[in-house]
């Protein structure tokens, strides 16, 4: 049988470094944001040890302690003492923050007493100093009987000593005593599980009786160990009350040995100086509106000049081929299909950048986590708690990865409340939405000589999802009967430093992401729907064109008109236009025409595709010499049957409003199955999205048309 490669665990407590040190040790690419939680599930990297051999790292979910209770926390839990076939952890590299030692050795003795060999990195050891704490690291690793290795994981210092230590480590039998023994506590049960399961350490047989049943064991052995329980009236609260209190009486001993803290008072934080200004009950939510109006305020304020770049340099490349180019097929395509798919991608590249390299700007200072420490009052009020802020917050990027991070969230009622409201977060794939309707309805000028209106716009409408989200949450916690009691519990980082090349890096990989995964999407559905478009059942359009023609034979003068009545007629006919009518009567009375139907239906791929379609449909529908033309200036002209303007404020802001409620995520959907374990939740949250969506707009479109 072939040996199989070692595996490392790196764990520790959240925001310690870990990611940061799983990125050095593999050089993998990783999120890196300076809040707990980031870390949802568990990640594998490869690097090589000093003897060319390969090592697997499983960089897991940050935790406080051996007693799980948030849903990631049992990631990194049962991957210690239960891990998967092959996955059995031979060494761990325990990341410790030297600035909250006590608090982070509690995990580390943990750990050691389950007898798998150990390696602590010890990190923010600088800050620890500017803090006044000075840490004899030798003297610490004889008093944990484990090597201890300083590393800086913004820097990469220490990380060669800590690679060469995994190397030592890696087939070093486990001796020493336990760091506390915990046998004291329960020694017949203790004895006897272990003669169950002789693979066993004293304190992961102490775990097994506590949390047996969240383990995949057989049935039998199920039993036996229930046994065990009730023979010695094992009492699972009161063995954890005493062994976290006395692995912390041990741990004061050790850091009286090893650790020397000078007086704080003396060297007050920088970062709890401003925390009395950033906190305040009055000026902190004031300073947190100013923050987020900054934040959108700049979408718009920064990346109008690329995006007007991008947009004229796709016009002029459209009309220059639509010029060169024979008539036929191939220019069509090309033009109508693919360039505009294309235009409609590319355009909104500056904005998303610019969006996500705010928010990685804000996790990376720390400031995030003031914002769901300001935040907890507000949230209690519906149902919610301050960790519900972070997966909201990070709906404003993309809905699927927030939801997955509600794991972070203990109470269940809560973490069902936040998977149920944080789409209406609007995400990135609503922004370039967004932002070509506000073009549209919205006046481009300056409210009091420095506030953009179209970005004031734009703000309103993620405040609106917030407060719609507040409100759905409210009435559904008056109907989800779930009662589990809620505490909010949350580390505030220190303000630091932003790291630019982390938020360059975030930026350039936000808009990868949107241009080749987005992007794929939207040219696929650009190109379908240029060929739905461009041919129809029967030979309707065949003698559309015939009748046309002879109409231009006849009256040459008006050959310019006549084609632009062609291609309206001839779209008309075609499949999708078919499509479009047959929906027409349900969208009338929201102020939609057929091809804002087809790019409702399109959307419910990817939200962002809306771009694309009116891209792809106003540019089939029209003269090849209109192709320089901007989308905007298409959609502003655009004009019904009738011969009415069909983007009116009224159409504006009720499609507005229809974008920021409706669930239009394919993905979204499966994630909340994923989450939740039923499709009971997800078809829930489409139903009532996208029927609030439409009462909200049918109300719009009423009042301001």
């Amino acid at each position: 049988m072939e040996k199989r490669n070692p595996y490392i665990a790196l764990i520790g407590n959240p925001n310690s470094g870990k990611s940061s040190i799983f990125n050095l040790l593999t050089g993998l690419r990783q999120k890196v944001g300076n809040f707990p939680g980031v870390t949802v599930e568990k990640k594998v990297g490869t690097f090589v040890l000093g003897s060319k051999q390969s090592c697997q790292v499983l960089d897991l979910p940050g935790t406080y302690s051996l007693y799980p209770r948030r849903t990631d926390e049992w990631v990194s839990y049962k991957q210690l003492m239960t891990p998967d076939a092959g996955e059995k952890v031979d060494l761990a590299v325990v990341v410790a923050d030297a600035s909250n030692l006590r608090r982070n050795l509690l995990y580390v003795s943990q750990v050691i007493d389950l007898k798998i060999p150990v390696v602590v990195a010890l990190t923010m050891v600088d800050l620890a100093k500017k803090r006044g704490i000075k840490i004899d690291v030798d003297c610490l690793s004889r008093e944990m009987q484990v090597p201890v290795v300083v590393v800086n994981a913004r820097t990469g210092k220490g990380i060669d000593q800590l690679k060469s230590t995994v190397a030592q480590m890696m087939h070093n039998e486990v001796l020493g005593q336990d760091f506390y023994p915990i046998d004291n506590l329960a020694v017949d049960a203790i004895h006897e599980m272990r003669e169950l399961m002789p693979s066993l350490s004293n304190y992961a047989a102490v775990h097994h009786l506590i949390n047996h049943e969240s383990f995949d064991l057989q049935d039998e052995l199920q039993d036996r160990i229930e046994k065990i329980e009730e023979k010695y009236k094992f009492n699972h609260t009161k063995i954890q009350a005493e062994d976290i209190q006395l692995r912390y009486k041990r741990i004061r001993q050790v850091m009286q040995k090893s650790v020397v803290e000078e007086s704080i008072e003396k060297r007050k934080m920088f970062s709890e100086q401003l925390d009395h200004f950033f906190l305040h009950r009055t000026w902190g939510y004031l300073i947190m509106a100013v923050v987020l109006l900054i934040m959108f305020q700049s979408v718009f304020w920064v990346a109008e000049y690329p995006m007007n770049a991008i947009e004229y340099g796709f016009g002029a490349l459209g009309g220059w081929l639509g010029s060169i180019l024979p008539e036929g097929w191939f220019a069509d395509v090309l033009i109508n299909g693919i360039l505009a798919g294309l235009g409609g991608i590319l355009v909104f590249v500056p904005q998303i950048m610019i969006l996500f390299g705010l928010i990685t700007l804000l996790e990376d200072t720390g400031y995030m986590a003031r914002i769901s420490f300001l935040s907890d009052r507000i949230m209690r009020r519906v149902g919610l708690n301050g960790k519900s802020v972070m997966p909201m917050i990070g709906g404003f990027a993309c809905a699927v990865p927030a939801i997955m991070s509600a794991r972070n969230i203990e109470n269940k009622k809560e973490r069902l409340l936040t998977i149920m409201v944080t789409p209406f977060m609007s995400c990135s794939a609503r922004l370039p939405v967004f932002t070509i309707l506000a073009s549209l309805v919205v006046p481009n000028k300056n409210i009091l000589g420095i506030f953009n209106l179209q970005g004031l716009v734009l703000m309103g409408l993620y405040v609106l999802g917030i407060v719609i989200a507040l409100a759905v949450s409210y009435v559904m916690n008056l109907f989800i009967k779930i009662k589990e009691k809620s505490f909010f519990i949350l580390e505030l980082p220190v303000y630091r430093q932003p790291r630019w090349k982390n938020i360059v890096v975030t930026m350039v990989e936000k808009a990868k992401v949107f241009v080749f995964d987005a992007g794929k999407v939207i040219m696929i559905i650009s190109l379908v729907l240029w060929a739905f478009s461009s041919f129809g059942p029967g030979n309707k359009r065949k003698m559309i064109e015939q009748e046309f023609t002879q109409l231009i034979k006849r009256d040459p003068s008006n050959e310019s008109k006549y084609q632009v009545e062609m291609s309206s007629k001839m779209l008309e006919n075609s499949y999708a236009g078919i499509i479009g009518r047959s929906i027409e009567p349900v969208i009338a009375p929201l102020g939609y025409d057929w091809k804002i139907g087809i790019a409702l239906i399109t959307s419910f791929a990817a939200r962002e595709v809306f771009v694309g379609t009116m891209a792809t449909l106003y540019s089939v529908g029209e003269d090849a010499d209109e192709n320089s033309e901007t989308l905007r200036k298409k959609m502003q002209s655009a004009k019904r049957s009738d011969g009415s303007t069909v983007y009116t404020t009224a159409t504006g802001y009720s499609l507005l409003i229809f974008y920021l409620l409706a669930m239009q995520c394919m993905s979204t959907l499966a994630v909340v199955k994923k989450e939740t374990g039923s499709w009971k939740w997800p078809m829930i949250q489409l139903l009532y999205m996208t029927g609030l969506a439409y009462l909200l707009s049918f109300i719009a479109y009423q009042i301001l048309k």
